[in-house]
Parts: C-alpha cells; structure tokens; sequence
C-alpha cells in the first residue's frame, strides 16, 4: 500500500472517529472534523501533510501525490 492510499484510509478513518465521538461523547468532538477537514484542504494547495512525513519515516513506499 502507498503513501497516497494510507492517507486517505486515515482520513476517512480520523472524520468517521470524530462522527461517532461527536454523536455518542460531546458535540464539541464536532471541532475534531472541522480539523480534518481544514487539514486535508491545506495539504491539497500547500503538499505538506504532518501525518504523511509521519508514515513515511515509518517506511510506507511514497506514491506519486507525496513525492
């Protein structure tokens, strides 16, 4: 699996943990989404994702958005 697919699968996974949070502990959990979602849409214009230089120096293969 490349870098590009283990980010999206820990995205999807980090909105749909911050839905459950938000619905079943604290609609302030509601915050951890907008986070998210804030992230992702600056790593799309700027490239820098803190959670991808995490996975790489974990040694997942780079793919062709995160070169």
């Amino acid at each position: 699996m490349t870098l590009d697919r283990v980010m999206f699968a820990f995205a999807g996974a980090m909105v749909l943990l911050s839905v459950v949070l938000t619905q079943f502990v604290s609609p302030y959990f509601m915050w951890f989404t907008v986070f998210v979602g804030a992230n992702m849409l600056q790593s799309a214009f700027t490239g820098f994702c803190p959670a991808a230089k995490l996975f790489a120096r974990l040694g997942v293969p780079s793919g062709c958005a995160f070169k």
